[in-house]
């Protein structure tokens, strides 16, 4: 195949990434050159050993990760954040184990960071069949623990960042447990990846264990300091759900996909794939609800986009499509939740 315009400026290397190619048997060579090219040109440029350690063992890790998760493509996974420094007598290590098991009874797995405290929690109640590791190489939490160690289903990172990304990627629902620094960054971090669209919109629940008053407080420090200051909206605060119950922290994480499925964008186009049909008064409403979500025409019913059916991409799927502009992630999370509404009347 013949190489786009990102090449190693070498043109005899160029003519060999291309015979490579031909051996390659994807349907995305142009994706493959590129990486290809990159490597390349690591190594004709000034980077360093230092460098290109990082990046080998990112792409590495990343790699492996979604070799890993490739069976499990079809499951929904609900990732649990929480401190480590959590004892097993503790009501948040109850919570949390109460919530991984009520997730896999409702046919989820759970995704947990492998380490010790709220980790193991939630995968010792989900079981090793339904569990996930997602561990992080620390001087002080050198190997995983009991509930997921030796299994296949655990992955090692060395970097926050690629670990991150597979979180996000994977992920249908968080619920979040009292935690120290970690969990903050792990709590703002996916919150804003919602916010500003650079993540799916997904669940996230804030479960406070019995006694507990920690989310209750943090929620109002957002409302006190972010809000109250204007520093974000009255809507961004539908972006998560505080909880005390381990049972309405599962339900609440199923609930947003009761009605609702998927998403996918084409050009300034949003398709909004449903498990249900919307009625012809629920579009009306959703128009005279969201109308402020439109850069032009109405939201209407429609069926696969091309792109959708060239990607054979949830073909059954009910649709509902609109020319959205963007202009606030939480607001869109307010439609969705109408739609899932609409579905329990």
């Amino acid at each position: 195949m013949a190489l786009s315009n990102y090449r190693t400026g070498v043109q005899s290397i160029d003519n060999q990434i291309a015979d490579l190619l031909k051996e390659v048997p994807s349907e995305d060579l142009d994706l493959i050159a590129e990486l290809l090219v990159s490597g390349i040109r690591l190594g004709l440029e000034d980077v360093n050993r230092g460098e290109l350690k990082l990046t080998n063992s990112a792409l590495k890790e990343l790699r492996h990760s979604f070799s890993v998760f490739a069976p499990y493509r079809s499951e929904r996974k609900a990732t649990l954040f929480g401190s480590a420094r959590i004892s097993a007598g503790d009501p948040a290590y109850a919570s949390a184990r109460e919530f991984g098991a009520a997730m896999a009874e409702r046919g989820w797995m759970v995704m947990t960071g492998a380490g010790p405290g709220i980790m193991a929690a939630g995968l010792e109640g989900a079981g090793k069949e339904r569990s996930f590791g997602i561990n992080i190489k620390l001087p002080f939490e050198s190997s995983a623990n009991e509930f997921i160690a030796d299994d296949p289903k655990l992955i090692n990172f060395k970097y926050f960042f690629t670990r991150k990304v597979i979180f996000m990627k994977e992920t249908h629902g968080y619920a979040l447990l009292p935690g120290g620094f970690g969990t903050m960054d792990e709590a703002f971090e996916l919150l804003t990846l919602m916010q500003t669209g650079k993540s799916p919109l997904n669940p996230v629940v804030l479960l406070d264990p019995p006694g507990s008053t920690y989310w209750d407080r943090w929620i109002n420090f957002v409302r006190l300091e972010l809000l109250d200051g204007g520093l974000i909206s009255e809507n961004d605060l539908s972006l998560v759900h505080v909880c005390k119950d381990p049972e309405v922290a599962a339900d609440h994480l199923c609930h947003f996909y009761s009605s609702y499925h998927s998403m996918r964008y084409v050009r300034d186009r949003l398709i909004v794939r449903l498990n249900r049909p919307v009625s012809d008064d629920e579009l009306i409403s959703l128009n005279h609800s969201f109308g402020d979500l439109l850069t032009s025409g109405a939201i209407e019913k429609t069926g696969p986009d091309p792109s959708e059916v060239e990607d054979s991409d949830f073909l059954s799927l009910n649709r509902i499509a609109f020319q959205y502009n963007q202009s606030s992630q939480s607001r869109l999370r307010l439609l969705i939740d109408a739609i899932n509404d609409y579905g329990i009347k």
